[in-house]
């Protein structure tokens, strides 16, 4: 089984094919600095002690620190710095090294869902004693409706500011923000 090709900044590796690529580009570098970029990369930006690292890039042999050293300087050569001139390779003093992985950009868009208001209820039993029946089941509507993780629910509170009142729900769209509104009413018998 192949293993995925995984990108950071302007590179991908791809194990399989044991190549670095930089915006498309192959990078040249030894086998011994693409498996330790692997390792720097499957850690997700932890830091990975150096006695692991050269575990990795020279299993079951006993090689002095200073090759680590060389190939991590390669490394750095190979990849140059990010946007912010910071090296992509960080060294972390008397501990190891990690990978210094891109953030997200902070001004990415939010993810905006579609909203929906529940309006009170209208109480048709004529009875106002039961108005306390048809508040209770637009709360639970309004509680079970905002379990659902693909839309927004108006609050409870918002909603019933419009208890008891003729509205236009256009208006009551804009003024909640919301894209949907839903109202309704409700007659308890027996």
């Amino acid at each position: 089984m192949t293993e995925p090709a995984v990108t950071f900044g302007p590179f991908t590796l791809d194990a399989s094919r044991n190549e670095l690529r930089n915006s498309g580009e192959v990078v040249n570098i030894s086998q011994r600095a693409i498996t330790l970029i692997a390792a720097l990369i499957n850690a997700n930006g932890q830091t990975i002690s150096k006695s692991e690292l050269m575990e990795k890039a020279w299993p079951g042999m006993i090689v002095e620190d200073g090759n680590l050293t060389v190939q991590i300087a390669a490394l750095r050569k190979a990849l140059g710095s990010d946007a912010d001139g910071n090296d992509w390779i960080v060294t972390v003093p008397r501990v190891g090294y990690r990978l210094l992985l891109p953030h997200p950009a902070l001004t990415a868009e939010p993810v905006v869902l579609p909203s929906l208001a529940v309006l009170p209820f209208q109480n048709l039993s004529g009875e106002a004693e039961q108005d306390y029946f048809a508040d209770g089941i637009v709360e639970d509507m309004i509680t079970a409706l905002s379990r659902f993780k693909s839309f927004a629910v108006v609050t409870r509170n918002a909603a019933f500011l419009y208890k008891g009142r003729s509205v236009d729900l256009k208006t009551v769209s804009a003024e909640l923000g919301a894209r949907y509104v839903l109202e309704g009413s409700v007659r308890r018998a027996g």
